[in-house]
This record gives C-alpha cells, sequence and structure tokens, in this order.
C-alpha cells in the first residue's frame, strides 16, 4: 500500500514540473513583451526616419527670374556742348516661392553715358570700363545731395530688403506721390529716390520666373557688364552709341554650385547724324534679347539655327551644378565660342560675357 501510494507521489510531480517547464517556456513574460514592443517601435521609427530623409523635398523650391527695363530718354543733340547718348537700365533678379511671395531680391542698374561731337565723332574712349551703380558705391554720388544721407546702391538695397515675404500686388500697392516717390512711412526713411522703374522692373521679373532648379536657402546674385565698343563715329551711316550691357539672375547653393541661372542681354542704341543731331526715337520702347526672341534675328545666321535666346537659355541649363571656376573652365576657342561637344551643337555665341557677368554674380550673391 505504501509502495502504491509512493509511486502515485511521484507521478503527480512528475506532471507538475512538465507543465510548469512548458509554460514557461511558451508564454513570455510582461517585461520580454514590453521590451520586443519598444524595440519594433524604434526599428519603425527609424525606417520611417531614413524614408522622409532620403525622399527629395520640393516644399522649398523657388522660381528664379530676371528683368530689364532700358530707356534713352535723357540723350541730349550735340550743341554748345558735346552731345550726349545716354541709356538707363533697370535690372531685377528676384526667387519665388509657391504662394507668389518674394524670397529674394537684387536691383542693379547701368548708367552708360557716351558723349559725341557736332561733327558726329564718338568722344567717349570707347575701352573705358562701364560700372553698374552698384559697382560705383559711393562714387555715383548721389550720398551728398541726399536728404537722408545714402547712395543709391544703399536705397535700392533697402528697396529690395522691404519686398521680402511680399506678393507682387503688395509691392505694386506701395503708396507713391506723383513723382514716384514713396510716402510709405516705413519706407521713406530709407528710399527717396523713385521706384516706379523698381517696382514695374520686379513686376516683369516675377511674370518671368520660372521653376529651373533654386531653393529658397540659395543665395541670388544679380551680375551687370556693360561694353560701348560697338559705338561708331558716323561714316555713310549715321553714327551710332551702343550700350550693350549682358545680365544674370544667377543661384548658388552653400558649396557655391549654381542651381539656377537666367541670361539676357540689350543692345540699347542711340544715333546721330554728321551734324550731331539724334536721329533715333527717343521714347521708343527698348526691349532686351530675350524679349525680342525671333525678332532679334540671329537664327537666319546660325549654323545650328538658333537663336540668340534660345543659346543664352542652352548655357545656362549647362552651367547648373557647376561652380564659377568650372563655368571659367569651358573649353574655348579664339573667339570665344564653346568648343565643349555637349555645347557646341546648342551654342555657337561667344560665352566670355556670359562667364563673366555668372562670376559677377556669384561676388554680390546674397
Amino acid at each position: 500500500m505504501k509502495k502504491l501510494l509512493s509511486l502515485v507521489l511521484v507521478l503527480v510531480l512528475a506532471v507538475t514540473f512538465v507543465a510548469g517547464c512548458g509554460s514557461t517556456s511558451t508564454e513570455p513574460s510582461a517585461d520580454s513583451s514590453a521590451a520586443a514592443s519598444t524595440a519594433a517601435s524604434s526599428e519603425s521609427s527609424a525606417a520611417s526616419s531614413t524614408t522622409a530623409t532620403t525622399e527629395p523635398s520640393t516644399a522649398d523650391a523657388v522660381k528664379t527670374g530676371l528683368a530689364v527695363t532700358s530707356s534713352i530718354a535723357k540723350s541730349t543733340d550735340a550743341g554748345e556742348k558735346d552731345g550726349l547718348a545716354q541709356v538707363d537700365s533697370v535690372a531685377v533678379a528676384v526667387t519665388i516661392d509657391k504662394d507668389g511671395k518674394i524670397v529674394k531680391c537684387a536691383i542693379d542698374a547701368a548708367q552708360t553715358k557716351i558723349n559725341f561731337s557736332k561733327e558726329g565723332k564718338i568722344l567717349t574712349d570707347k575701352k573705358a570700363v562701364v560700372k553698374s551703380k552698384q559697382e560705383l558705391g559711393t562714387e555715383y554720388g548721389m550720398l551728398k545731395a541726399s536728404k537722408i544721407g545714402k547712395e543709391w546702391n544703399e536705397q535700392a538695397n533697402a528697396f529690395a530688403d522691404y519686398v521680402v515675404g511680399k506678393t507682387i500686388d503688395e509691392v505694386k500697392g506701395i503708396a507713391v506721390n506723383e513723382e514716384g516717390v514713396t510716402t510709405d512711412k516705413e519706407l521713406s526713411t530709407s528710399v527717396t529716390v523713385h521706384i516706379s522703374d523698381f517696382v514695374s522692373t520686379l513686376d516683369k521679373a516675377v511674370k518671368n520666373a520660372k521653376d529651373l532648379g533654386a531653393k529658397s536657402g540659395d543665395k541670388l546674385g544679380l551680375g551687370v557688364t556693360t561694353s560701348i565698343a560697338n559705338s561708331a563715329d558716323v561714316g555713310e551711316k549715321d553714327g551710332v552709341a551702343q550700350a550693350y550691357t549682358n545680365y544674370t539672375a544667377t543661384t548658388f547653393d552653400a558649396a557655391g554650385k549654381v542651381t539656377s541661372s537666367v541670361i539676357d542681354a540689350s543692345q540699347s542704341n542711340v544715333n546721330f547724324s554728321k551734324e550731331g543731331k539724334i536721329t533715333s526715337d527717343l521714347k521708343a520702347a527698348l526691349q532686351t534679347k530675350v524679349e525680342l526672341g525671333e525678332a532679334y534675328g540671329m537664327k537666319k545666321a546660325s549654323k545650328i539655327g538658333k537663336e540668340w535666346s534660345e543659346q543664352a537659355d542652352a548655357f545656362s541649363k549647362y552651367v547648373v551644378g557647376k561652380t564659377v571656376d568650372e563655368i571659367k573652365g569651358i573649353a574655348i576657342n579664339e573667339e570665344g565660342v564653346p568648343t565643349v561637344a555637349e555645347l557646341t551643337s546648342s551654342v555657337t555665341v561667344h560665352i566670355t560675357d556670359f562667364n563673366s557677368v555668372i562670376e559677377k554674380a556669384s561676388k554680390t550673391a546674397k
């Protein structure tokens, strides 16, 4: 009897031990479940974070725009004094966000003066360096006459800073008097020059703006270069005082690489007779080469059948992703025409002026 009871007790203990071992191996504890859940959550968050950083974002993409407004209205005939061919060109570069608000703005102007005699001879040195108003700085000479003690470039920069964050409609709504001088209390402390040309040119720049790859954090540069080398005395034809100006709105990333670029040029002529009288219409509307498009007339003579505006656009796209040094290193022939295989099918104009104006833009970019 005792042996039977002992055998039963041993069997009960064996079954209990096996059941206990089985329960421990198949059911995780509360602590181990929490740890597993935390690990899974961490892995999921890491994967989500990796996905977010690797997918390109277009939220900060901006459009790049450039516009120029030119006038020869201040030109005068030769008489007791020498004749004057004066070309005033205002240039505006801008970047615009998806809501149409101005992210960055830069303003400059080229005031090119060429004197000629009453005998129809060009008197100004055709090799002279022509500086823009931004480049002239205090040399321009507005500081002494300014009621607020600010030079032209300081006032242009103040206006450019003021319009940041505004839409073009808001800019066009800035209060001005009959002379085009602002009466806005905030702006009038830093800008007393008339702003009508600033506003109208900015309006064109905004309308011209395109998505070319720039981002809101990129620096925006405005470059301007002018030559009067093509001016000529009266001969069989009337004399011509020509201001040939190149412009660019170019953006740069933190590494100094071009993220977008727009190039344009104005070829503004003031014709005069052998008596020193101006024969050009001083009220004529002047257009840039991009505005002229096919009316400029290069396409017919082009070996590749492309207009100046098309070639400038092709070059602008080609330089994206390059530094200024890399752009300056583009192979060219003696005439300044590119010999790089990628460019020869789309650009046959000389690119030295393009290179120079982009380099200037890089130095003023902010």
